[in-house]
Order: structure tokens, then C-alpha cells, then sequence
């Protein structure tokens, strides 16, 4: 039976249980394609040109092709299209070598390989309207699976998520959480919103353990791409000393909101007033109108939020 699974497969396999960690050559399905045509929603950019992937796909060398199956396979072509040249950098090679030799060691890894780039999937590049960057994936079971802050059923939602809702409500009472005390965000990805972590994976109850291996080099990628790309702008949250680096260049024609992390340890000292959801929406209706506000409700039944 064949291991290939169509992109929708993937995006709706991001909010179920994870399944354990295979091979790092593991075949994933291919991701869909980007649509021919511009989003009618002004505040969704133009779609890239063309990006013929079975043609770079071509050139790579065998062992390239090997070490690079999960993002040839897993991360949305809107991405892989912008982000070729740097997946066949030396420093990329080796960060793929490093988790290679992790799961051949018997190394388990969080997230689940087909979850490492369920961001992109679920977010592709045209339809980006912020960003909120994370740190480290959650290293416990069931718990990280692609999106900063995010877990998946039945899970409960962490502190630091728990603190996220308590700032929501504060700029809109009615805000409504995941039901069950959970914390899946997949619905703020499906309507725009880039949650991303500045680390894509990590060993298991060892937290930044896979840090300092390329990651970050490549998620700043990430963010430099958003910041190019996306040139009628967008909003960047970043909470935290970390995030607030990462988004040192942004340029003035993008929002860059920052505050304290919203972990216990500092969310008191003013993250739950930082009111940056309503600043965030404000912002984008005022650059392009209603349909650029951003939905932050998350009392969505299971089918819709793709479990």
C-alpha cells in the first residue's frame, strides 16, 4: 500500500493523535499545489509564479533528495518555492544529518515528522496576516504538532496558552475558547494566522534540545520571507525577548507588536493588558478593510477545526 497522502490528508491528520516518529526518509504526501489564480480576499497577497518543484527536485543530488524528502514532500509549495535555495545550504544538510542520526539512535523526536511543517500547510505563504512566534515545540506526548502554542486534544491548554485566552477576553469579551479546556489553534492558521517556533523539533522531555542545530537560522528565513513577500503587510506578535530579535529588521510597512512572554513567570508583568488582538485587528481593517480582521474565536466543533 502506498505511504503517499494528499495535502489534505496531512492538514486534517495536524489536529489528531500523533502517530510515533519513522525514518527521517519517511514518504509523506505531497503537498497542494498553489492555485493559478489570486485570493478575492484583499488582504491575502498575489500567488507566486510558477515554481516547477519536479525540476529542482531534479537537480538535487541522491543524497540531497534523501535528506530532503520530508520538506519535498511535507512543506507547502508556497514555502518550498521561496525557501529552495536555503534547504540545500550546507548548514540545512547538516541540521537534516543531526535529526537523522537522532531517529536512527532511537531518539524520539516531537513533533511527529509529518507535523514539523503542518504550519505551512496550513498556512500557505499568500494567505499570511500574522505572525506569532514561538520558541521550543512542546517535548511531551501529544502535545506539539506544528504550530507554536498549539496541542491537540484532549490535551488541556497550557499555562502559557491559558494566559493567551485571559489577554483575548480582555480585548473581546466574547472570545470563546476551544471547547474542553483544549487548546488547538488550527483554526487561527486556517484564517491567517503563521504560528510559528523559532525550533521545529525537539527530543522528547528535553526541552531546547534541538536548539542550536540550524533551526533558528532557517525559521528567521521563515520570517524574512513573510517580511518580503507579504508587502502590503502584516502583523508580527512577538511576546518575549527571543520573538522581540527575531523581528529586529521588520520593516516599518509591517506592525510589529511586542510584549512580555505570556508564560506564568512574566505574563503579570503586562501581557495581559498588552491588547495586541485588537490592535492586530485594528490595523488590518484599517490597511484592508472588514475582511482583514482576523476571527480569534476558537469554540469550533471538531470536524471544522480538521480533528
Amino acid at each position: 500500500m502506498s505511504l503517499k497522502r494528499k495535502a489534505a490528508d496531512l492538514a486534517a491528520a495536524d489536529a489528531k493523535k500523533p502517530k510515533a516518529n519513522g525514518s527521517i526518509t519517511a514518504f509523506f504526501g505531497q503537498p497542494k499545489p498553489v492555485a493559478g489564480t489570486a485570493s478575492t480576499n484583499p488582504a491575502k497577497g498575489p500567488v507566486p509564479s510558477k515554481f516547477d518543484k519536479d525540476a529542482w527536485v531534479a537537480k538535487l543530488s541522491d543524497e540531497q533528495k534523501e535528506l530532503l524528502k520530508l520538506e519535498i514532500e511535507t512543506l507547502h509549495e508556497s514555502w518550498l518555492a521561496q525557501l529552495k535555495d536555503e534547504v540545500v545550504t550546507k548548514e540545512f544538510l547538516e541540521l537534516k544529518r543531526f535529526l537523522k542520526k537522532e531517529i536512527e539512535s532511537g531518539k524520539k523526536v516531537f513533533p511527529p515528522l509529518e507535523d514539523v511543517y503542518s504550519w505551512s500547510r496550513h498556512t500557505p505563504l499568500p494567505t499570511v496576516k500574522a505572525v506569532i512566534l514561538g520558541q521550543d515545540p512542546y517535548h511531551n506526548y501529544n502535545q506539539a504538532h506544528g504550530l507554536c502554542f498549539s496541542v491537540r486534544p484532549p490535551t488541556p491548554a497550557p499555562p502559557s496558552l491559558q494566559n493567551i485566552y485571559k489577554a483575548l477576553k480582555k480585548d473581546y469579551p466574547d472570545f470563546q475558547p476551544p471547547p474542553k479546556n483544549g487548546g488547538l489553534l488550527t483554526p487561527w492558521a486556517d484564517r491567517g494566522v503563521l504560528l510559528l517556533n523559532t525550533c521545529l523539533t525537539v527530543r522528547a522531555h528535553e526541552a531546547n534540545s534541538h536548539s542550536g542545530k540550524g533551526w533558528e537560522r532557517f525559521t528567521q528565513k521563515v520570517i524574512d520571507t513573510v517580511v518580503k513577500n507579504r508587502s502590503n503587510g502584516v502583523v508580527f506578535l512577538a511576546w518575549g525577548t527571543p520573538a522581540a530579535k527575531r523581528v529586529q529588521s521588520v520593516s516599518s510597512k509591517h506592525l510589529v507588536l511586542k510584549s512580555v512572554h505570556p508564560s506564568p513567570l512574566s505574563a503579570a508583568r503586562g501581557f495581559f493588558d498588552c491588547g495586541h488582538f485588537k490592535k492586530a485587528n485594528e490595523w488590518l481593517v484599517e490597511k484592508y478593510g472588514p475582511d482583514g480582521a482576523i476571527d480569534w474565536n476558537l469554540n469550533v466543533a471538531p470536524e471544522d477545526a480538521g480533528i
